[in-house]
């Protein structure tokens, strides 16, 4: 084994981090090849949440001793899995949840008030004396929040200032300022914006189902700032298309990067490219939680944010 411990970063988009990483570790990068030479060096993957976690790899990497996990969420990674093969996982929590809230209720807005139209609108010429967009006040409106986790909270508190009226539903109960709904197809009927921000795993794929989408209707909104697979996507297309969702902003899809002509002519939408979370202040927060629980690991202390669910 090399004298330096060995790091493998599995995403494309985590390359940057190589920087970081360098100065201490032998750093591979999996999208330029498997480090098959390397298999025995390897000490840590480090990995975003949001993509499955590759069994087959790990299984080739038998010095493997940590799976660091970059974003907050970590639905992708079989902790289970992991924890039976001796393997902890770690994260970084409450970095960027209030950020998430920030573009929620920017999409919220941007939908509503139909911002991004009117910017194409007045780019292309199409602001003429006579035209006047009318728009509704959030003012009044219901905002469901499916998932009462920090991100939801986070959500939930700005509505409030909003003039929002605000509701909740997840599958367990708790303490909270606002009132649950006794069921999610009950929260989507009552709501005129729904906003998904619960965690994904594999026992709530597609959650919010057509049946969901039809309680929400033809006036309603639709937000996800959680995960794409939570949402059965040809269902809300199918249902845009119809005129039987009134609309859809999303910053998390089912396959990422989403194909743009999946997209082209859906109306009644806002899209980003999971851009919810990823401020600098978040990111530099996530960076030090890596580089803190890399640190603890190879001195044989305990995790700074270890997973332990």
């Amino acid at each position: 084994m090399t004298q330096r411990p060995a790091i493998l970063i599995m995403q494309r988009h985590l390359g940057p981090l190589s920087a970081f990483l360098e100065g201490a570790y032998d750093v591979y990068r999996f999208w330029e090849g498997p480090p098959i030479e390397a298999a025995h060096d390897v000490r840590v993957l480090v990995v975003a949440g949001e993509f499955e976690l590759d069994k087959d790899l790990i299984e080739r990497l038998p010095n493997l001793s940590l799976i660091a996990c970059f974003t907050s969420g970590y639905d992708g990674i079989d902790v289970e899995w992991c924890r039976a093969r001796g393997l902890p996982v770690t994260h970084a929590p409450a970095i960027n949840h209030e950020d998430v809230a920030d573009h929620a209720l920017g999409l919220i807005l941007a939908a509503r008030r139909q911002i991004a139209e009117g910017d194409r609108q007045v780019r292309a010429g199409g602001w003429t004396p006579a035209s006047k967009t009318i728009t509704p006040s959030l003012g009044g409106q219901t905002i469901g929040i499916v998932g009462l986790g920090a991100i939801g909270e986070a959500i939930a508190r700005r509505a409030e200032v909003m003039r929002m009226n605000v509701q909740w539903w997840a599958p367990r109960a708790k303490e909270a300022a606002w009132p649950r709904a006794d069921s999610l197809i009950d929260l989507a009927r009552a709501s005129d914006v729904l906003v998904v921000a619960c965690r994904a795993d594999e026992t709530n794929r597609g959650l919010i189902s057509a049946e969901v989408i039809e309680a929400l209707g033809p006036s309603g909104l639709l937000v996800n700032v959680a995960r794409g697979q939570l949402v059965d996507e040809d269902a809300v297309i199918a249902a845009l298309r119809d005129g039987r969702l009134g609309g859809a902003a999303l910053d998390v899809f089912e396959t990422e990067p989403t194909d743009a002509a999946r997209w082209a002519t859906v109306p009644n939408t806002v899209l980003t490219p999971h851009t919810a979370g990823a401020t600098t202040e978040a990111v530099q927060g996530m960076l030090m939680l890596l580089l803190q629980n890399l640190t603890a690991h190879f001195a044989g202390e305990p995790l700074k944010t270890p997973v332990t669910t």
